[in-house]
């Protein structure tokens, strides 16, 4: 069977095609789907589906078609760990390399790190707390307390 000629351009079916693709990814992966299925229930995937396609629309179009609070919301899912974002992107780049020619997919591919990179920082990262992944120092009452590493 001959395979479909790769999409050139971006449109609201083409981003469509491209976040239903993804998310069967996404919730068949080992690691990103038990996060997604503790976080949403199966009846309101319809709908997480639809914010997804217009937040899309919105970076790749310019068309507004979404607004809300994407840190707030991924500040509230469970289970959800910075390792978690290269597979992300993984998954994302995957789908996006099997739909589009590479111009188009490099497109989509380039935003979806600079969101995930953004994201990222905005979930874990604490204004004013040492860097994700870095520990304060211990201290007692009577001062930092030192810590034995081999």
């Amino acid at each position: 069977m001959p395979q479909k000629p790769l999409i050139e351009s971006v449109t609201e079916e083409s981003i469509s095609l491209l976040i239903d693709r993804f998310y069967e990814k996404v919730r068949g992966d080992a690691v990103l789907g038990p996060v997604f299925d503790a976080s949403i229930a199966s009846h309101e995937w319809p709908e997480h589906l639809d914010t997804i396609r217009r937040f899309w629309s919105s970076v790749m179009l310019t068309s507004g078609r979404y607004s809300g609070n994407p840190v707030a919301i991924h500040r509230a899912v469970r289970g959800l760990e910075p390792s978690m974002f290269p597979c992300w992107l993984q998954l994302f780049e995957q789908t996006a390399r099997e739909l589009f020619t590479a111009e188009t997919a490099s497109l989509f591919v380039d935003k979806a790190h600079r969101i995930a990179a953004s994201l990222e920082l905005a979930v874990f990262h604490q204004l004013g707390g040492p860097p994700h992944g870095l520990q304060p120092p211990f201290t007692t009452s009577s001062g930092p307390r030192s810590v034995k590493c081999d």
